[in-house]
């Protein structure tokens, strides 16, 4: 295994001069990948057509089955969709949704997938109600309180965040997905930001369906992401593009949407190699460690507090930053930080400004000192 932090930041085409602290955002691909991801592009290119026809759908299919055994999976119940918001639409505007139904989000839920929610209930005339998130310092019982008290013999779908976005907090999305299963509600899981964070089994979670992102934290190229739909649910999911494979099955509609570069998807196996070469696991238990110091460390700076407390963090964490908490100072700040060389991203939650760090193997301590640093003289 390779020594981390800025021992690896050759391995990126990360900026030298920049204070790289939000992997969480976009993830940042490997430059082994990315020449994995140009040699389909060269195979593509070669013969387009044999390409397409004859190429294509096994590689796919093969590249499936990797991703799949990662996330604990059948490959028959997984495909490829280019990120998770289009992952939650393909799911969320394929059921019927009747006017006298709701659809449950959790607190702090991604706003994109929340205006999905929101445009689906619209359109039926149907409810979208909200689980409070408990914060700061959520405990679990919490949370499932939350969902358990939010939901009601209208709950059509929950849909629930795996990691909240704006705030980083691991939801023991589990127990959630058992509740609602007790209560006669299905469930879709947002785990944008769970391969490669955190340990991932879909088949545990149970989860009706369950999409998340390759391209953060496991190193996969931009628009490598997938879906994940259990076999009793898969009859009437389509994709957000109807194509040529309607009615073919669950995996035929999703692997042909229309032409595409395909080349995100068949670098999975190279960005998964990459990821368990330094470490798989123990990379992740690093990243969690590093990132809770991180915030605590900032806090202790800054004289303000984590949100994260004791437990339930992965390779992000969130501090209070000193302002008010109004989605203007929040965008403020953030631009400020960028005009400093430093992303990260602010969020107003709850009354309070509150900012967003990650984790990742080119990080190192002397990272958050620097953001420290920017922010004590920005504030």
């Amino acid at each position: 295994m390779r020594a981390l932090g800025a021992a690896i930041r050759d391995a990126f085409q990360i900026d030298p001069g920049a204070c790289t602290v939000n992997h969480g955002s976009y993830g940042a691909t490997p430059l082994v990948v990315l020449a994995e991801q140009d040699r389909w592009r060269r195979v593509m290119e070669a013969q387009t057509s044999r390409f397409f026809n004859r190429i294509l759908p096994g590689a796919l299919r093969e590249a499936a089955g990797r991703l799949a055994a990662h996330v604990g999976a059948d490959p028959e119940d997984l495909a490829f969709v280019p990120n998770a918001t289009t992952g939650v639409n393909a799911v969320l505007r394929s059921i019927d949704i009747r006017p006298s139904e709701e659809i449950l989000l959790l607190g702090h839920a991604y706003g994109a997938v929340r205006n999905t929610a929101r445009y689906v209930a619209e359109r039926a005339g149907a409810r979208l109600v909200e689980a409070p998130l408990p914060w700061p310092r959520p405990s679990d019982a919490a949370i499932v309180a939350s969902v358990g008290a939010a939901l009601s013999p209208r709950t059509r779908i929950a849909v629930l965040d795996h990691i909240t976005s704006p705030s980083a907090v691991a939801v023991p999305v589990a127990d959630l997905v058992a509740l609602c299963h007790e209560r006669g509600v299905r469930v879709l899981v947002d785990g944008a930001h769970a391969p490669g964070q955190v340990p991932l089994d879909v088949g545990a979670i149970g989860a009706d369906w369950y999409t998340g992102n390759a391209h953060k934290w496991l190193f996969a190229p931009k628009g490598c992401a997938f879906l994940h739909a259990r076999r009793d649910v898969q009859a009437g999911l389509h994709p957000t593009t109807i194509s040529h494979g309607l009615g073919r099955g669950f995996t035929a509609e999703f692997d042909w949407t229309g032409t595409i570069d395909p080349s995100a998807y068949l670098a999975i196996g190279a960005a998964l190699d990459f990821h368990a070469a330094l470490g798989g696991p123990a990379l992740m238990a690093r990243n969690a460690a590093q990132a809770a110091a991180a915030s605590a460390r900032l806090a202790s700076m800054l004289g303000t507090e984590t949100g994260h407390g004791n437990g339930g963090c992965g390779a992000m964490a969130t501090l209070r930053v000193p302002g008010p908490g109004t989605t203007a100072a929040a965008q403020a700040l953030r631009g400020r930080l960028m005009d400093a060389g430093c992303d990260a991203p602010v969020h107003a939650l709850q009354g309070g400004l509150w900012l967003r760090v990650s984790a990742q193997a080119y990080n190192e301590p002397g990272d958050y000192e620097r953001l420290g640093a920017i922010l004590t003289s920005l504030l």
